[in-house]
């Protein structure tokens, strides 16, 4: 399985994390990717290949012009304010107010908040636009017609909706690649997310649609970021009910209990049929993660890409969350390395 990796992901090197009432430094942070690398080369799992860049015709496919707009400018924008620090929102649009964006990049940055604990720093943007290079790339490469190709995104994306960033995510890169799957000519496609968090962003933009099949396993979102999304009665609305699953899970949630849902997820991605799936790879379901709940080993990692590997289908593996730093290579080198090996 050849990985498609670029170190201009090291762009995005925020500073300042919102968490538990402080300013901390960010749990996602570069040295994640570096370490995924480190890991794919020392298993010798197959080439690491830099990306072709794209123009924003693929990204304005799944995301709003003007929130797009806003990224590529926010960061200049809040410095000519005068602001010193990075740009985290202070103001968010609330219930029973009129919602619109200002001129001021205050409204601006609030406006297009999904939450409050990402900041825009320097490089932010350009990191996130790299990161959909990458995952454009990985997704080229199942289209000619390799069985699968890890996409060692930085950063993240499934929580990006069509007009707004947090979660450490800015632009959704398996939205993107979903949609290029569809427009280079897949009939149906699938999103696998096995993040612990919520899809929110991935289901946002998907959520109307009939040919692109939603599937999320995550922390039930009574307990869990992104908290407002991820319940198990979001099937999707119009062309796109039946086409959203959610199946959020409780603290504490073991191996055997992940693996029943993610059972059940398969069986409804093999049933939709699709001609590719694209899966968000988090691996911040490992017990030891240090914000998330759940108590997966890194032995059920490999597990885990067996069971991915047994749908026989065209993947496209995007990486996302995981953030006990220390042991997120091995962990995504064995869903990757379990999965050619099903």
């Amino acid at each position: 399985m050849d990985t498609v990796f670029s170190p201009d992901h090291r762009l995005r090197d925020a500073k300042t994390e919102l968490y538990g009432g402080q300013l901390v430094a960010p749990f996602e942070c570069p040295r994640r990717a570096e370490l995924v690398l480190e890991a794919v080369e020392s298993a010798g799992l197959g080439a690491v290949l830099p990306p072709t860049e794209h123009d924003l015709a693929s990204v304005l496919r799944v995301h709003d012009a003007g929130f797009v707009s806003f990224l590529a400018t926010a960061w200049q924008d809040w410095r000519a304010a005068g602001f010193a620090g990075e740009a985290i929102p202070a103001v968010l649009p609330v219930r029973r107010t009129r919602i619109r964006p200002g001129r001021d990049v205050e409204s601006r940055l609030g406006y297009y908040a999904m939450a409050a604990e990402t900041s825009i720093s320097a490089g932010t943007y350009e990191a996130a636009l790299v990161a959909k290079d990458v995952a454009l790339s990985a997704t080229a490469l199942i289209q000619g017609g390799h069985d699968a190709a890890f996409a060692l995104c930085r950063p993240p994306g499934h929580h990006a909706m069509r007009d707004m960033f947090g979660g450490y995510c800015f632009l959704n890169n398996a939205a993107i690649a979903a949609q290029a799957l569809r427009d280079g000519g897949c009939a149906r496609v699938a999103v696998l997310d096995v993040d612990f968090h919520h899809g929110n962003g991935t289901q946002d933009i998907f959520y109307h649609r009939g040919d692109v099949l939603v599937v999320s396993l995550h922390g039930d979102p009574e307990d869990a970021f992104p908290h407002f999304t991820g319940f198990a009665d979001e099937r999707g609305e119009g062309p796109g009910d039946g086409f959203n699953l959610n199946l959020p899970l409780p603290r504490n949630t073991d191996w055997a209990a992940w693996s029943a849902a993610l059972d059940r997820g398969l069986r409804r991605i093999d049933a939709f049929g699709p001609d590719a799936v694209v899966v968000s790879l988090g691996v911040d379901t490992y017990a030891d993660d240090p914000i998330g709940f759940f108590t997966l080993g890194s032995a059920d990692f490999r597990r885990m890409g067996e069971r991915l590997g047994k749908l026989r289908r065209p993947t496209a593996f995007v990486l996302e969350g995981g953030y006990a730093v220390d042991v997120i290579g091995q962990n995504v080198v064995a869903v990757l390395a379990g999965h050619a090996g099903a």
